[in-house]
């Protein structure tokens, strides 16, 4: 995300993200496991569509999630780079990766139902459609507990 879109939800992933399970910055998970024996044919790819230019996107609403909030994007762009990509790892894919996404950025997780329904009602009132700024693509290596950033790229067209 763009600076300001980042600041704007982490900050809210903070107050509201339990601290014990908030492991990685405010994100949009395009794929949730991809083999790192990939990993060099996956920086190839992101490199190669950030030389282009970033897909417009927007905040489209909040998502409640059950035991959690969630702020939906819209993007088509963003969806036929996921497709690209999804085709180029076919074969790798796991069950939930092969499934479209809904985009979003989660920001409460495994919180009481009640909580996060609240939540929901006061960003319902707060969050409005406004464009997003997507910056660049990024991919991690889960480390048993911790995320360390295996590699990014930032939208350079």
């Amino acid at each position: 995300m763009g600076p300001a879109d980042f600041a704007w939800v982490q900050a809210l992933r903070q107050a509201h993200y339990p601290p014990e399970q908030n492991r990685v910055p405010a994100h949009i998970t395009l794929f949730h496991h991809l083999p790192p024996s990939a990993l060099a044919e996956i920086r190839r790819r992101l490199q190669r569509i950030c030389a282009g230019r970033a897909p417009a996107a927007c905040w489209a609403g909040v998502l409640f999630l059950g035991k959690g909030v969630a702020l939906r994007i819209e993007s088509p762009g963003l969806m036929a780079m996921r497709e690209e990509l999804a085709e180029a790892f076919t074969g790798l894919l796991t069950p939930q990766d092969r499934a479209p996404p809904r985009l979003h950025v989660t920001i409460q997780n495994k919180a009481p139902p009640e909580e996060a329904r609240t939540l929901a009602r006061r960003l319902e009132g707060e969050v409005q459609r406004r464009p997003l700024v997507i910056a660049g693509l990024a991919a991690w290596h889960y480390r048993g507990g911790p995320w360390e950033q295996a590699m990014k790229a930032a939208f350079r067209g």
